[in-house]
């Protein structure tokens, strides 16, 4: 068997492997078997290809290691928009009656439109509340914070 065929089932195998693993750690051997194949295929010795595979490979590691480890210390995704109200704490400013219609809260300084989350609660002006979602304008509360 000629030795490009090798280079190229070897880079190969790394390839599939990579793929199996997606840890990016055997795509650098892949790409350089598959440069190795290439010096190989023109008539470079195998000393030429062993050096083609080393350097290539190297030079990869070397081009991810950085990209990774940006990865690695990313902050976690921050919630932003309405998304970030979910959870935050409250005031009642206006009586909370789902029935009736009426009830407003004030969160982080702004007065928001409110509704109790369970249908059948009524928070009185001045009672902590959590919001729990929101849908469109309205926040949803509900009374986590009562003592």
């Amino acid at each position: 068997m000629d030795p490009w065929v090798i280079w190229l089932l070897a880079a190969v195998v790394f390839a599939i492997g990579e793929i199996a693993t997606t840890s990016f750690f055997l795509a650098p051997f892949s790409i350089g078997a598959f440069s190795a194949a290439a010096v190989s295929g023109i008539g470079g010795g195998a000393t030429a290809a062993w050096v083609v595979f080393a350097v290539v490979t190297g030079v990869v590691f070397m081009g991810v290691r950085p990209v990774a480890r940006r990865h690695l210390r990313q902050p976690p995704h921050t919630r932003t928009g309405t998304a970030a109200l979910i959870g935050r704490p409250a005031i009642v400013a206006e009586r909370i009656v789902n029935d009736e219609g009426t009830g407003t809260i004030k969160l982080d300084g702004e007065v928001w439109t409110a509704r109790a989350y369970d249908e059948d609660r009524t928070f009185d002006a001045g009672a902590k509340v959590e919001v729990v979602e929101i849908r469109g304008a309205t926040a949803l509360v509900d009374g986590r914070y009562e003592s």
